[in-house]
């Protein structure tokens, strides 16, 4: 198995569209499923903001990399938009590799910290995340109601200096 992390491309949002559609549950997202035929790139996810992970030659997962607050002192922190693995690609270590790749691309950018947001019932990408070396820095108890339950939002972050 030959896992490569490159940056999309325009003719990947049709696979990536599918790994969302594949990948979306409760568990993983507050927000409702995206409606069939949503398009994957838009204006807060472009090609050049997308780090794909391709076994075989064939798109897999994706990361998605945002800036945080527009504004100029907040330039130095990274987001993780958004992550996904197919579920017949999953436990075959994707996620941390795309992970690993989205760390390293926010450093070239000139990130000195990259964050995140994880469901906190979302345990299996919370290992993920803290293999990865990011820690909790806060959480929003009860931020949302799902399923009839009270979830907490889990605020997590890795120093890149």
């Amino acid at each position: 198995m030959t896992v490569t992390i490159r940056l999309a491309r325009p003719e990947d949002e049709a696979a990536l569209a599918e790994i969302d559609r594949r990948t979306w549950t409760s568990a993983m997202s507050p927000a409702p499923p995206p409606p069939p035929g949503t398009p994957f790139f838009d204006g807060a996810a472009r090609p050049e903001d997308v780090l794909v992970a391709e076994q075989d030659g064939v798109v897999t997962g994706y990361v998605r990399l945002a800036e945080g607050f527009g504004i100029p002192a907040h330039r130095h922190v990274r987001v993780i938009g958004g992550l996904a693995v197919d579920p017949r690609r999953q436990r075959l270590g994707i996620a941390r590799r795309l992970v690993d790749a989205a760390v390293a691309e926010a450093r070239e950018r000139g990130a000195r910290k990259l964050t995140l947001r994880v469901l906190g019932h979302n345990t299996g990408a919370r290992r993920v995340y803290e293999r990865c070396g990011f820690v909790v820095e806060g959480v929003l108890r009860g931020e949302f109601r799902i399923d009839d339950t009270d979830v907490d939002d889990v605020l997590m972050a890795r120093s890149l200096a």
